[in-house]
């Protein structure tokens, strides 16, 4: 609580039978808010995101915000099977119980709606408020004959099948807005992947077939809002307005918009009726933006610039030079270099000493003017100032254990420029360091039986290199060890067809069970 936001906050574990949910909890403001989680979010990692970092912020600025992943999901514990919405109702309560609150405004979006509008009915002296938000009684149509149920079971086999993919359609039906964002795209398949798994968001999926809460909808006791988007696919208006009118005195708020995704879009025009509803007046002066940090560059997995966690644009480069200047500084590590080794990687064709450096002067500026400074040049070198510049490159060296390394490790360095031989020293130590801290960690978590970091993470290292015999293996000891033997021979007949593509021999898979 009372959390500065020039950080993401950290994670806390709230114990439930058979696990732990992961939660989070921040902000300062009077009101204190518990948001359910939707069909599946990672709170760590949704802080990357610059919008939804701004939505957070927004909300911390009049509340103390808990939002926390749901079984088998995010940062909460993936073993085990996805909970039933009753269950769901008792992990809110853990949650509040682990963060020492005994009543808070109920915030439910999404699939999360029904679960926070039974919580409601179920824990009245709970509940100071009810907000809903992008939802309804119930996640599928009503009486739906056989044939039609198992129309939608095959609908969400093959949007299981393609989550986390660059064919998952949740950002076109979710996010139309940032649809045409081939960053936020992106981003989104990553974060869907840390999300769940394609086999629990299946499982998530077809449990929410089920869902059904009309019929408690009229014991809800607290004040209600009901908020919803015009334009909303996911829920329709229709749906919104039924629930509203089954929960006695709500307030029903139509906003415009196509979104579903709260994040995406016109966020104020919702989140202020929700600070007005939750503490009864809007700030003057809601920040909306993040405070003033230092520059991020990030060069693990792709290359990207952050201004107080805004992307910068490559229009607002100037040119390509200036953006292959910072990445080349980047690899240096704050050591400085000739700056006549940068005429040559720039120029390498030109040969007028006096004007390429004129040109390097002017490239420096366009740097500088992108990192608000962070450059210090002489007449003979030139380096970039790491006490005004974070890199995710010296996170990594930073990270003093494995799981920090692997989980800095997002990719290899700048994949985009991988034919540039300046690149080859600082990718070869990233890569090296993040294979030998993932093994560790693997072989650590099978110790330890916790089967779903070793799973994951093995997973990583084959992403890595199809060919690593070693990163097959660890992939396979750890599903059979987690039990998931159907997928443990999916993984091996996969590690047969990569051994084959290099006429390597693969070990049969009962010599691991």
């Amino acid at each position: 609580m009372g959390h500065e936001h020039d950080s993401i906050p950290p994670v806390r574990f709230a114990p439930v039978r058979g696990g732990r949910l992961g939660y989070q909890d921040f902000g300062s403001g009077p009101a204190t808010i518990v948001a359910l989680p939707p069909l599946a979010q990672n709170v760590e990692m949704a802080w990357e995101w610059p919008d939804i970092r701004r939505m957070f912020v927004r909300f911390g600025s009049f509340s103390r915000f808990v939002n926390f992943d749901k079984r088998g999901t995010g940062t909460s514990d993936r073993s085990g099977r996805i909970d039933s919405i009753d269950e769901r109702v008792d992990d809110l309560a853990a949650v509040m119980n682990a963060a020492d609150i005994d009543r808070a405004h109920i915030l439910g979006g999404s699939e999360g709606g029904p679960v926070a509008a039974l919580f409601a009915a179920t824990y009245p002296e709970r509940v100071e408020s009810l907000v809903l938000a992008g939802t309804g009684s119930t996640i599928y149509p009503l009486g739906m004959t056989d044939e039609q149920r198992q129309a939608a079971v095959d609908r969400i086999d093959v949007a299981s099948r393609m989550w986390g993919t660059p064919e998952s359609p949740v950002v076109d039906a979710f996010a139309p807005s940032l649809a045409s964002n081939p960053e936020f795209r992106a981003w989104h398949q990553r974060y869907e992947r840390s999300a769940a798994s394609h086999d629990s968001i299946r499982e998530v999926l077809r449990s929410s077939l089920d869902v059904d809460v009309r019929d408690v909808l009229a014991e809800v006791e607290a004040p209600t809002l009901v908020l919803h988007r015009t334009g909303d696919k996911a829920f329709t208006v229709d749906q919104a307005r039924d629930l509203a009118d089954r929960i006695p005195h709500a307030t029903f708020l139509e906003i415009p918009g196509d979104d579903h995704f709260a994040y995406a879009g016109d966020m104020e025009a919702w989140m202020a009726p929700i600070e007005e509803f939750v503490v009864g007046y809007i700030s003057p002066a809601a920040p909306t933006h993040m405070p003033v940090s230092k520059p991020r560059v990030s060069t693990l997995g792709g290359f990207a610039v952050e201004i107080d966690g805004v992307p910068v644009p490559t229009s607002e480069w100037g040119s390509r030079h200036a953006r292959q200047l910072c990445k080349r500084l980047v690899a240096a590590r704050g050591w400085p270099l000739p700056r006549e080794q940068l005429i040559d990687m720039l120029w390498p064709d030109d040969t007028n000493m006096d004007t390429l450096s004129a040109r390097l002067s002017v490239q420096l500026s366009k740097l500088r003017r992108v990192l608000k400074g962070g450059v210090v040049a002489d007449r003979q070198t030139v380096r970039l100032d790491l006490d005004e510049v974070e890199t995710d490159l010296e996170a990594l060296y930073r990270a003093d254990d494995d799981a920090a390394i692997v989980a800095t490790y997002v990719g290899e360095f700048l994949p985009e420029d991988i034919y540039e031989d300046w690149t080859n020293a600082a990718r070869d130590d990233a890569r090296t360091r993040f294979l030998t801290a993932a093994r560790r960690l693997i072989t650590n978590a099978i110790g330890a039986g916790d089967h779903g970091r070793s799973v994951s993470t093995a997973r990583r290292l084959v992403d890595a290199d199809r060919y690593d015999d070693d990163a097959h293996m660890l992939l396979v000891e750890s599903l059979i060890a987690a039990g998931e033997l159907r997928e443990a021979e999916r993984a091996h007949a996969s590690w047969e067809r990569s051994m084959a593509e290099i006429d390597a021999d693969v070990p049969p898979l009962n010599t691991f069970t």
